[in-house]
C-alpha cells in the first residue's frame, strides 16, 4: 500500500505552523547482552516512551426506537403508553483504548474503531488525573487508523522508527491501557511481518507480535528496545476475547504516511483503479509465464481499468518498476497512490507481456453506501450505531448487516441468519452494500463463498 517514506525529513505543512514527527535514525545495530553479569532491562530505554502514550475514554450516545407493536395483549391502551414512555429514550456507549503522541501540541494517534461515531472523547495523559477533550482530526477506517487533537502544550512526542528496519525475533514493548487499568507495559519478540491476509482493515501489512495486546490497547504504541514506535496496536487474534499471544500492530511507516494526510486534509485519498484481483493459484499457474502477480477477475464499468484496456485474465506482474508478487501487493500499491496518479503497468495476456498506462481515480468518490437494501430474500443494512448497539456488533466488525430474511428463501435455506455482518464475498472485504450488488449484477450465474461475521466467529456459506 505504501510509498517509500523519507523519515528523515518529514515535515507537515499546517496552516502557519508546522508539524515534526520525532523520528530516529534509520539503519540501527541489532545487538545481544554480551555480559552474563549485568541485568538487562530497558527501563531506561522505554520511560520517554511511556509519556508519549495516553488513555482514550470515549461516550457514544444510541437512541432507543420505540416503533414497535404490542399486539394482542390483555392490557388497555391507557395501561401501556405510560409504560412505554417510561422506558429510557436513549442509551450510552462507554470504551477504553489507548493512543500515541505524535507532536507536543496535541495531535494523537488511535486507531479507527476506538474514537469512529463517539459523540465524546476525553484524553487522559500518563501519571496524570486530568482529562482533556479531544476533538477529531481524521479517520480512516480503511487503515484503522485516525488522528485525535487536544488543546495543550508541551507533551513528549513518541520516537518513531523506520519500520522497514524492524527483524522478526526483535524485542517489542507494547504500552497502553488493558482492560481499563491505566499505563501498562507488556514485552514480547516480533512473531511476523508482513501480514496481509488476516481481514480485518481494507489496507493491512501488520506486524505480529506475542506481546501482551488486549482490549483498551488498540491505538497503544508498540515500541523497540530504543523506545522508538515500530507500529500501532490494532486487534487481536483470539477465541476467548483475551491475549493468545498473536497480536497486531500498523506499522510505523503506513501510520506515518496516512497521520501526514489526515492532518493536512482531514482525510486520505487514495488511487483507484476499478478491478477485483486474485492470486496466481496452482491451476492457474499453468497458463502463464509469469508464476507471481495478480489476476483481473472482474472490471468496473466506467473504471480507470475499463477506460485503459484491462481484461479479465490479465495477469498484472509490475506496477511503476515494482515486482507485484500478489493481490494484496496490488492492492495495497495502487491504494498509495494518490488520485490522478498515472501508472505504467506490466501485463501478461495470452502469454504475451504487454504495457498500460493509467490514471488512477479517486476511490473515496467511487464509493457511496447507502443504508438499506432487499437482495434475494435477505433484508441488508448498513452498520449504524444504533444497530451496533441492538445487534451487539464490536466497534472492530465492519461489514454490511443482514437485519431480516424472508421465510422459505435461499438465503434462509444455506443457514445465513439475523444479526450477520456479512464481511467478504470471494476475495471482496464487504464494506457497503453497493459492494454486494456489484459482485452479485457480475458474476450472476456463478457459486459465490459468502463470509459472515456470527457474534465473534467467522463462518463461510455458498450462494450459488
Amino acid at each position: 500500500m505504501k510509498k517509500t517514506i523519507i523519515l528523515s525529513s518529514l515535515v507537515v505543512s499546517l496552516f502557519s505552523n508546522e508539524v515534526k514527527f520525532n523520528l530516529v535514525d534509520k539503519n540501527p545495530s541489532h545487538v545481544i547482552p554480551t555480559n552474563n553479569k549485568q541485568v538487562l532491562s530497558y527501563n531506561s530505554a522505554i520511560k520517554e516512551a511511556v509519556k508519549s502514550v495516553v488513555n482514550i475514554s470515549t461516550k457514544t450516545n444510541i437512541k432507543i426506537t420505540k416503533n414497535f407493536a404490542v399486539p394482542n395483549l390483555p392490557f388497555p391502551k391507557e395501561f401501556m403508553e405510560p409504560l412505554l414512555k417510561s422506558l429510557p429514550q436513549s442509551k450510552s456507549l462507554k470504551a477504553l483504548g489507548s493512543g500515541v503522541i505524535l507532536t507536543s501540541d496535541g495531535y494523537i494517534v488511535t486507531n479507527s474503531h476506538v474514537v469512529h461515531g463517539a459523540d465524546e472523547i476525553k484524553v487522559t495523559l500518563p501519571h496524570s488525573k486530568k482529562e482533556y477533550k479531544a476533538k477529531i482530526v481524521g479517520i480512516d477506517s480503511d487503515s484503522d487508523l485516525a488522528v485525535i487533537k487536544i488543546e495543550t502544550s508541551n507533551l513528549t512526542p513518541i520516537k518513531i522508527a523506520n519500520s522497514k528496519d524492524s527483524l522478526v525475533g526483535d524485542v517489542v514493548f507494547a504500552i497502553g491501557n488493558p482492560f481499563g487499568v491505566g499505563e501498562t507495559v507488556t514485552s514480547g519478540i516480533i512473531s511476523a511481518l508482513n501480514k496481509n491476509r488476516v481481514g480485518l482493515n481494507q489496507y493491512e501489512n501488520f506486524i505480529q507480535t506475542d506481546a501482551s495486546i488486549n482490549p483498551g490497547n488498540s491505538g497503544g504504541a508498540l515500541v523497540d528496545s530504543r523506545g522508538a514506535l515500530i507500529g500501532i496496536n490494532s486487534a487481536i487474534i483470539s477465541k476467548s476475547g483475551g491475549n493468545n499471544g498473536i497480536g497486531l500492530a500498523i506499522p510505523a511507516n503506513m501510520v506515518v504516511n496516512i497521520t501526514k494526510k489526515l492532518i493536512e486534509k482531514g482525510r486520505v485519498d487514495r488511487g483507484y483503479i476499478g478491478i477485483s484481483i486474485s492470486d496466481v493459484t496452482k491451476n492457474l499457474a499453468s497458463i502463464y509465464t509469469h508464476k507471481t502477480g495478480a489476476v483481473v477477475v472482474d472490471i468496473e464499468k466506467n473504471s480507470p481499468a475499463f477506460k485503459y484496456g484491462l481484461k479479465r485474465g490479465d495477469l498484472i506482474y509490475e506496477i511503476n518498476g515494482k515486482a507485484i508478487p500478489d493481490a494484496p501487493t496490488l492492492k495495497s500499491t495502487i491504494g498509495a497512490f494518490s488520485p490522478k496518479s498515472k501508472v505504467l503497468m506490466k501485463v501478461e495476456r495470452n502469454k504475451q507481456d504487454i504495457t498500460i498506462n493509467a490514471i488512477l481515480a479517486n476511490k473515496n468518490n467511487e464509493l457511496k453506501c447507502t443504508l438499506n437494501h432487499n437482495l434475494d430474500g435477505l433484508n441488508l443494512s448498513s452498520i449504524t450505531n444504533e444497530l451496533r448497539y441492538q445487534y451487539r456488533i464490536p466497534r472492530d466488525i465492519n461489514g454490511v448487516l443482514i437485519t431480516d430474511i424472508k421465510p422459505n428463501s435461499l438465503a434462509e435455506e444455506i443457514g445465513l441468519q439475523v444479526g450477520d455482518v456479512i464481511i467478504q464475498i470471494e476475495d471482496t472485504k464487504i464494506k457497503c452494500i453497493e459492494d454486494i450488488k456489484s459482485i452479485f449484477s457480475a458474476h450472476q450465474n456463478m457459486p459465490k463463498r459468502v463470509y459472515v461475521n456470527r457474534y465473534g466467529e467467522i463462518l463461510m456459506f455458498v450462494i450459488k
